[in-house]
Parts: structure tokens; C-alpha cells; sequence
């Protein structure tokens, strides 16, 4: 893990922050429905996060191994711009996503959990590992966060990367009127 300074200096010029679903945006716990649906829980913080992360013109995307209705939908409701499910190469998935936000690996944060996010967490300018991601996955990682995956994670990765970018004041200032 980078001391503090390199972590602000890494966020400072991120433009795109992908990130893993479960375990990340979710607990990583799925809920299967007798009708082959499935069901996530995703922490509301995580959600204004995002929601403030594109107000500041930052993108967001999804890199994820599973495919499921709710990440679709949910991703929809906060805008995040770029959704890549059943990947199992996410690598390729990262490439892809580079090329179509027009950024390239030194403008782009990545935050996992498990071991198939370690090939694009050794490529992304800033890498975050959520606190209960697998050891190796922490090892990798430029920051762990304080929050687990689901709880608030997301929402620590903005606010640093906001705040690195001096657009974390401007952008809360009408919820503190």
C-alpha cells in the first residue's frame, strides 16, 4: 500500500473509476430466486457517491464476471456510463472499456475484491482493494479502504479521488446549506 501522498497524487488524474461488482458495489453475497433471478444488496452512500463522482464530469464503469438484470439496472439508475457483465477475461473487458472512454491506463482507477482483479489492478494508475478483499487482491493494491465491499467502499475510492481533484467541496456545498 502507497503512503498518502502518492495515493492523492495517483487520484488526482483519474478520469474513469471501474470497478468490480460483488464484493465491491455489493457484500458479494447473492440471493438466487426460484424463477433464475438473482438478488444484490447496494449500499446507498456508494450510489450519491457516484452520483457526485459524474456531476464532477468523472466516469464510472463495471467490469464483472456474472451477468444479472439488477446490475444493469441498478447501473443505470446512477449513470454509470460503462457495463461489461460476463466477462471472464477482464483484462480484455479493461482494454475495451479504455478505448471506448477515450482514456488511457494512467487516468483510470480500479477497485476489487477477488483474485481475477488483480491483472487490472497492476495496470490502473490507482488500484483499491475494498478491507475485505482476498489477500493477494490487498497486496496489489495502491489503498485499502476502510469500508468493506457493499458498504460504503465506493464511496471512500470518490471522495478521495474528488478531494485529490479539489471537487469534493464545490460539489457538497448545497447539502450543507
Amino acid at each position: 500500500m502507497d503512503d498518502l501522498a502518492s495515493i492523492e497524487r495517483r487520484a488526482s488524474r483519474i478520469k474513469l473509476l471501474l470497478m468490480d461488482c460483488d464484493g465491491v458495489l455489493t457484500d458479494g453475497r447473492l440471493w438466487l430466486t426460484n424463477d433464475g433471478d438473482e438478488q444484490k444488496s447496494f449500499n446507498t452512500h456508494d450510489g450519491l457517491g457516484l452520483t457526485l463522482l459524474h456531476r464532477a464530469g468523472l466516469r464510472s464503469g463495471i467490469i464483472t464476471g456474472r451477468s444479472s438484470r439488477v446490475v444493469a439496472r441498478r447501473a443505470q439508475e446512477l449513470g454509470i456510463e460503462f457495463v461489461c457483465q460476463g466477462s471472464p477475461d477482464k483484462t480484455a473487458a479493461f482494454e475495451q472499456l479504455l478505448q471506448d472512454a477515450g482514456v488511457d491506463e494512467n487516468e483510470a482507477a480500479y477497485v476489487g475484491d477477488d483474485l481475477p482483479d488483480i491483472p487490472i489492478m497492476n495496470r490502473a494508475e490507482l488500484a483499491v482493494a475494498v478491507a475485505d478483499a482476498v489477500a493477494e487482491v490487498r497486496s496489489a493494491a495502491h489503498y485499502v479502504t476502510r469500508a468493506i465491499g457493499g458498504r460504503g467502499a465506493v464511496r471512500e475510492v470518490i471522495e478521495i479521488i474528488l478531494k485529490s481533484q479539489g471537487r469534493w467541496h464545490d460539489l457538497v456545498a448545497d447539502y450543507l446549506k
